[in-house]
């Protein structure tokens, strides 16, 4: 659960703990951590929410005659950085955007959740995630530069010496707990020289700051072993791509609503509703979980990753929805398509959102479903329903689903015109 800190808690650790540089922490539309560092000298200044950055130089963050932002931090989102020096330590803060009028940007990530988040609030629903990520952890070469090679032939649960990356995967885990994460377990996966972290529920916002935290944990922490972190969903062809499984509850008055004494999978209809809500969007919302062209290169059969919209439904052998063993209290729907290329923020949104509407509509979800759509194929297919779903178009809103659309159809563009080495093996010679 997320500690709450005031002003004086944040000042008061700032000069307890010796901490010098303090980092300004905000995530980008395409789910980039961004940063501007401070010195301690400069911290009731942040705190006072004075610190601007020019908008129009993030990702088309807003128009150059606007281009003025402030960052609003988060006092409770404060933590000092084990990894770095015990004397003039680093610290961060996450921070909320806000243009210069004083109000909150409404193309920001973090309060586009926020919105979504208090839609449900008034519905009197709170919505946790149970984040679980895959990584590679692969060579790097002679100037430090990251390559696709590994040494290892570990697969699933493999130990040392087979894990090859089993110390840097500890060191990540130190590192995650001494930040206050409850990490619930770590594991080597099946692709060689990739691996998973289970951290412990947490509420929507909570969940999707977490990742972002994550992923730069990892990315430290494998750099000091002379490694190169990469959340890219399918790295490399002949193996399983790394996905971003969520295992999400919601709760009313404290109670899990997806929770059935009655029902074979003990989930309730609410549940069902909410599964319902989810499909019905799940083209449109893959534009967000899979937000990028290699995303659809985990998504293919025989890879261990989702291919059709579908839940619990055999003979499939890898459902985009399951319902998790454990029971009661601790009922829960794990969703298997979003990657770690994703925007959380973003992506949690959608999925909050889209499953609200099938609890309000009683969109059940069936396992005996005849017609199983496929997931889109590609990000053309993705963003195409995207911009037909008014549902994900109103949760983003339209200036920013504008600019998001376009940022990723010149991403689609940009790709198709490239020439892959596989176009030169397979035709140069023959044609």
């Amino acid at each position: 659960m997320k500690k709450e800190l005031t002003r004086e808690d944040v000042t008061g650790q700032v000069k307890a703990q010796d901490v010098e540089f303090i980092r300004l922490q905000f995530t980008d539309l395409r789910g980039h951590l961004k940063n501007m560092a401070i010195t301690a000298s400069q911290l009731e200044k942040a705190l006072d929410n004075s610190f601007m950055f020019d908008g129009y130089s993030i990702g088309g963050f807003s128009a150059i005659e606007k281009a003025d932002m402030y960052l609003y931090p988060d006092f409770s989102s404060f933590e000092i950085f084990p990894w770095r020096p015990q004397h003039g330590k680093v610290a961060r803060l996450l921070c909320d955007v806000y243009t210069h009028d004083g109000k909150p940007f409404s193309d920001d990530p973090r309060y586009i959740l926020k919105k979504a988040i208090a839609k449900a609030a008034e519905k009197g629903y709170t919505f946790c995630i149970e984040p679980e990520c895959e990584f590679f952890l692969f060579h790097t070469d002679e100037n430090g530069l990251p390559t696709t090679t590994t040494h290892e032939k570990a697969g699933y649960l493999d130990l040392g010496p087979l894990d090859l990356g089993e110390n840097a995967r500890r060191d990540i885990v130190l590192t995650l707990e001494q930040m206050g994460f409850e990490v619930i377990a770590s594991h080597h996966e099946t692709a060689p020289a990739q691996h998973e972290v289970d951290f412990a529920r947490g509420e929507a916002l909570e969940a999707a700051d977490n990742i972002m935290t994550f992923k730069m944990v990892v990315r430290t922490i494998a750099k000091r072993h002379g490694l190169h972190a990469t959340f890219m969903p399918k790295p490399k062809a002949d193996v399983s791509g790394s996905g971003m499984h969520l295992k999400m509850m919601l709760l009313k008055d404290g109670k899990n609503v997806f929770e059935s004494d009655s029902d074979p999978l003990g989930l309730s209809e609410e549940g069902y509703c909410f599964i319902g809500g989810i499909l019905s969007h799940i083209r449109g919302i893959s534009a967000l979980t899979n937000p990028i062209v290699n995303s659809y290169k985990r998504l293919m059969p025989g890879f261990d990753a989702p291919v059709y919209a579908d839940f619990e439904i055999d003979p499939l052998d890898c459902p985009l929805i399951r319902i998790p063993s454990r029971r009661n209290a601790d009922t829960c729907i794990e969703m298997r398509s979003p990657d770690s290329a994703a925007n959380p923020y973003l992506a949690i949104a959608a999925i909050l959102t889209a499953g609200l509407e099938g609890m309000e509509k009683k969109i059940k979800a069936s396992k005996d479903q005849a017609d199983v759509s496929l997931l889109p194929k590609s990000l053309w297919e993705a963003i195409d329903a995207m911009e037909k779903d008014q549902l994900i178009l109103d949760v983003l809103g339209d200036s920013c689903a504008k600019k998001y659309i376009a940022a990723k159809r010149a991403e689609a563009e940009e790709y198709d015109k490239q020439v892959t080495e596989w176009e030169l093996a397979q035709y140069l010679y023959r044609y």
